[in-house]
């Protein structure tokens, strides 16, 4: 007689949405010891120490912001981990070029451990991150602050959290440094045999002389890229930006593309549903789907300001008619891929932790809006109701989801 199987908690009557294993469709999952331990459309006859209904809710993967600012207190912007991961639906963080060489081992000790959520990085490629704004010290991006030997033995020393480089391609440092900076990063990802992340769209402050054609960035970046790389912003409304004023993508971006560089969404604070629409058009979508969360840029340690979120991200995709399954693996099996981790993360097969995101749909009308003021009424959004992470579940707080929660 086969032993009955014993579990700590199983999850009932989900909606199941897990692309790395084709699943589509109501499931129950258990869970013992922190990892997936079984599911199927019905159990067989089990103990568990706890049940708990998820009917009417879409259960996925634990998801993936491959986009976050989270080095509280030594950027200004850095928000806790904690309130845009866990609490904000998402079971691992990504953060983009917040630290550096430099700064790393104070995130491991201040950020990554202290986190119940997953943290990740991509720390810049300069020295020290970016250092309280980091924008308004240009310097601190320039060549000279590029320690190719530093950054291939944090990459090293640090395996499981340094997951690929940060660096950006856009109108200042191209007018300060030309793509002096790109090349040396390429140069620390193929050494490191990482991706690049590359932001896109006017950041610095442009020697306005050597100012680039806003719709040659472009194309000055992608020369520098390769396979698995990584352009940010994807539908920024910057006119440096990967569509910028242009009616069509450029040619030299549609083969990049092609040839397997990456979109990324970045919603932050430029996402434009006009540039969306353009490439969507064109058949031109997001690989991963993130948020770029992060505090005020001008006063310190301030979250006020942001009004964007990973879930809200997903769901004005969705509204802009990107398929739901698409969307879920933006932020579960397409992410995990990036970091080189979809043995653990992005999946729910058997044996893998238990991260898992559940979603609630509410089925009535949204008015969501982008970075440039323009409303978009979505007929549904997805709002976490609850997360698993490393098998124990929790009901998220959601403070900062002002998008999803507060909005109309």
């Amino acid at each position: 007689m086969t032993p009955m199987q014993t579990y700590d908690l199983v999850l009932t009557g989900g909606h199941v949405i897990d692309p790395s294993q084709s699943l589509d469709g109501q499931y129950d999952v258990a869970i013992r010891d922190g990892k997936i331990a079984a599911i199927a459309a019905e159990l067989p006859l089990h103990i568990t120490k706890a049940t708990h209904s998820v009917a009417g809710q879409i259960v996925c993967p634990g998801f993936i912001d491959l986009h976050v600012h989270v080095y509280e207190w030594v950027t200004d912007f850095g928000l806790w981990p904690d309130d845009v991961g866990v609490n904000a639906g998402v079971t691992t963080v990504v953060d983009q070029g917040s630290c550096g060489p430099l700064t790393f081992l104070g995130f491991q000790a201040n950020i990554v451990r202290p986190a119940q959520t997953d943290v990740r990085c991509f720390p810049s490629v300069n020295l020290a991150g970016a250092l309280k704004g980091g924008m308004g010290t240009p310097a601190l991006h320039s060549p000279d602050m590029v320690d190719l030997a530093a950054l291939l033995k944090l990459a090293r020393e640090n395996p499981e959290t340094v997951r690929g480089f940060k660096v950006h391609g856009e109108s200042g440092a191209l007018s300060r440094w030309g793509t002096q900076v790109i090349e040396l990063a390429r140069q620390a990802a193929d050494a490191a045999q990482l991706p690049l992340y590359v932001h896109t769209g006017e950041l610095f402050a442009v020697v306005e002389e050597n100012r680039p054609a806003p719709d040659q960035v472009i194309d000055y970046v992608l020369p520098h890229l390769k396979s698995g790389d990584l352009l940010a912003h994807c539908y920024s409304c910057r006119p440096d930006g990967l569509m910028g004023d242009r009616s069509d993508p450029s040619p030299a971006l549609v083969a990049a593309i092609q040839a397997g560089v990456r979109l990324d969404l970045g919603h932050g604070i430029n996402f434009s549903f006009a540039i969306a629409r353009r490439m969507m058009a064109q058949g031109l979508l997001p690989y991963t789907i993130s948020s770029d969360v992060h505090g005020d840029f001008a006063t310190p340690h301030n979250d006020a300001t942001l009004d964007y979120s990973l879930c809200g991200a997903l769901s004005k995709l969705v509204a802009l008619g990107m398929d739901l399954k698409a969307a879920i693996a933006a932020v579960t099996l397409h992410p995990a891929t990036v970091l080189q981790a979809e043995k653990d993360l992005g999946t729910l097969k058997v044996g893998t932790p238990a991260d898992i995101t559940i979603l609630a749909k509410t089925d009535a009308p949204w008015i969501c809006r982008d970075a440039q003021g323009e409303s978009l009424i979505a007929p549904q959004k997805f709002i976490p109701a609850w997360v698993v992470k490393s098998g124990q579940l929790l009901q998220p707080h959601r403070r900062l989801l002002r998008d999803l929660v507060m909005a109309s």
